[in-house]
């Protein structure tokens, strides 16, 4: 016995897809008369014309504004990191200044350790005397000639002494804890043939320059700098 297709199942049969259908009346469809096109063709390409419209405009507009947003951002971490470090120093604002003023006192407390021009004799005196304390005997202590820095004028001293190596060491201790500032440069050392000390230990002679320094004063400054120009006027 055949049973009657009922109505329901005309309805599921009519409503499914065709795709080769569909793509065929898509090739036949007129680009002059839009209008005239499916519901179907007319949504997909509404569809395809709205994706479109997105990608161009993430391309051409919203990359920009990425990257427009991106060097903000930069710039905000910046100015964040430069805003932190001027609150830092505000909040340590005295601490700074108690630091400035050690480190002036400190400076004082320095220029205090350079010699005056007068006072060169007596540190030669002292030098002397240091050598001779440490065992050693002096062939010669000569001044050189200033040397005038930006801030201070610079002393040379050309000393050449004779000893064994403990009594060397015993005086570079002691130069070094003069109350004023004295450094040492250019050590030449070299024994001495056949002349040893009462300890048994060869003797050495050695050369070496000392210098020592002293504030340049306001006077000498100007005196210094007024110089060129005096120079270059007589030409």
């Amino acid at each position: 016995m055949k049973l009657k297709a009922t109505k329901g199942d005309d309805v599921k049969e009519g409503a499914k897809f065709d795709l080769q259908e569909f793509m065929s009346t898509l090739n036949t469809l007129d680009p002059q008369n839009i209008g005239a096109w499916p519901l179907a063709a007319k949504v997909l390409v509404y569809v395809i014309v709205f994706i479109a419209v997105l990608v161009l405009g993430y391309v051409l507009d919203l990359s920009a504004m990425r990257e427009t947003y991106a060097s903000g951002e930069q710039a905000q971490e910046t100015l964040l990191e430069e805003f932190e470090q001027k609150v830092f120093k505000a909040n340590n604002l005295d601490v700074y200044k108690k630091q400035l003023a050690d480190m002036e006192e400190s400076f004082g407390s320095l220029l205090k350790q350079l010699p005056k021009e007068t006072e060169v004799p007596e540190l030669l005196e002292d030098v002397t005397h240091t050598g001779l304390g440490s065992g050693l005997e002096f062939d010669g202590i000569v001044l050189g000639s200033e040397s005038s820095k930006e801030f201070y004028v610079e002393q040379p001293i050309s000393i050449k002494v004779q000893g064994d190596y403990h009594a060397f060491g015993a005086f570079v201790s002691g130069i070094s804890a003069l109350p004023r500032i004295v450094t040492l440069h250019d050590f030449t050392i070299a024994p001495l043939s056949n002349k040893f000390a009462d300890s048994g230990a060869p003797v050495l002679k050695m050369e070496i320059q000392a210098r020592t320094y002293r504030y340049k004063d306001a006077t000498e400054d100007a005196a210094s700098k007024a110089a060129p120009k005096k120079a270059g006027g007589a030409k």
